[in-house]
């Protein structure tokens, strides 16, 4: 069964289905800059309208980009509290929840 609203995958194949804020930041935890260097989360759809991802910059540092092209909205920012970037992705996608049901 597919995930409800959204899903994460990592570079390596890794997927959680409507993933917690724990469950992100345990992903973006395990991202490093060879062969797992991005986590991608977006609806569960063939054309989705929003996604997020999270991609390894320089150890440590970590690049934020939010797309939503019903908002017109598209940012990229940098980050080092991995706690922090999951904590605003989580509030971040519930937001695109509620606004896509």
């Amino acid at each position: 069964m597919g995930a409800q609203y959204y899903g994460a995958d990592s570079e390596n194949g890794d997927r959680i289905d409507d993933p917690s804020e724990d469950a992100l930041v345990m992903m973006i935890s395990d991202l490093n800059d060879s062969d797992n260097t991005f986590v991608v989360v977006q609806p569960d759809e063939d054309d989705p309208l929003w996604f997020a991802s999270v991609a390894v910059l320089d150890e440590g540092v970590y690049e934020i980009v939010r797309r939503d092209t019903t908002r017109n909205e598209h940012e990229v920012t940098t980050a080092t509290g991995i706690n922090d970037i999951a904590h605003d992705l989580t509030i971040w996608m519930a937001a695109r929840s509620i606004s896509t049901r």
